[in-house]
């Protein structure tokens, strides 16, 4: 809130339990009010790495820093980076302004009025000043979520490190409340680093997304990088669906909504490619229909199309020709 927003740099951090590598030689630079998300699979590492950063565990080798000092031996209060649980932590029996000073009177007890001035512009900017006499119970999902990420922001973070704070919630208030932590970050400009699986979380709110395998950072980049171009199949999944096809000895993987519907005879150019298949089945999806096919070539290949509601109506058994708009060519398989 009145500190600045610290960079972040982890170098070759490497971290083991039972001689098993957690995450292993991880290098990631996170700029000063940026957004990352570390993305993944669970058990992947991504919240072991939050727990290196905060200080809650010690890296076996490598360098943690923060604005460029590095953090070895520093303790996790003095490290200036508060962590939003995925159940949020909040104390059933306190009010919303009890959990709210909770962490300010362990630093400072004495500093009453200060403490209290600092919980209410934390409510002003959460919008969950009216909650302050409140307690958890009396709360819907997205308010206890504010009043987790005040919780954090009143002892003044320099980063805010975040672990899977949404998956409790359900999928309309999971999308209103991802809305709304965006605009927070935007307008406090506090440094945030985000962990999570879900890959429409990671899309819509990241600056930057760093896919992570096995412990290890595969790519790193914006989400329109890691979305249109990634650099392996494992990180192109990790993004989003996609479908795979063997085209003249080469895999393709193509995403759902990257196909066009063309009529038996329509003319293409020479270098595209066009997928012939029998309509299995539907999925209605609110502004879009996916439509599951096989494909006639040998390998029979099942794969999903998507399309806006009424721009293709199909039967399950048509047969039907879809041309390949864009497709993710030549790249690994890891």
């Amino acid at each position: 809130m009145e500190n600045k927003p610290a960079s972040l740099i982890l170098q070759n951090v490497s971290y083991s339990f039972k001689n098993a590598f957690c995450v292993k030689d991880f290098s990631l630079e996170v700029k000063s009010g940026s957004f990352t998300t570390l993305l993944g699979p669970s058990g992947c590492g991504k919240t072991t790495i939050l727990r290196l950063i905060s200080g809650f565990l010690t890296p076996d080798s490598g360098a943690v820093l923060i604005d460029g000092i590095d953090q070895k031996g520093i303790s996790p209060e003095k490290r200036k980076t508060g962590m939003v649980f995925q159940d949020y932590a909040l104390f059933p029996h306190m009010s919303v302004e009890q959990n709210l000073l909770y962490g300010l009177n362990i630093k400072n007890k004495k500093a009453g009025q200060e403490n209290h001035e600092k919980i209410l512009k934390a409510a002003r900017s959460l919008d969950i000043l009216p909650l302050l006499k409140r307690y958890p119970h009396e709360l819907s999902g997205g308010q206890q979520q504010r009043v987790a990420l005040g919780r954090v922001l009143v002892t003044e973070p320099k980063i805010i490190l975040m672990d899977e704070p949404l998956s409790a919630l359900d999928s309309k208030l999971r999308e209103s409340v991802r809305e709304e932590l965006k605009e927070i970050q935007n307008t406090l400009g506090i440094t945030t680093v985000y962990v999570t699986h879900d890959q429409e979380e990671a899309l819509s709110l990241s600056d930057n997304i760093a896919v992570i395998k096995d412990g290890a950072l595969v790519q790193k980049g914006k989400p329109e990088d890691i979305y249109f171009n990634p650099v392996s199949r494992y990180v192109a999944e990790a993004a989003g669906r996609v479908n795979a096809f063997n085209l003249g000895g080469k895999e393709i993987l193509v995403r759902p909504e990257w196909f066009k519907v063309i009529e038996d005879g329509e003319k293409k150019a020479a270098d595209e490619k066009v997928i012939s298949g029998t309509v299995l089945s539907s999925s209605f999806l609110g502004d879009r229909i996916r439509w599951r096919l096989r494909s006639d070539d040998n390998e029979k290949t099942v794969f999903s199309a998507d399309f806006s509601v009424g721009e293709v109506s199909f039967r399950p058994g048509q047969k039907v020709n879809l041309l390949i708009v864009k497709s993710i060519q030549s790249i690994k398989a890891f």
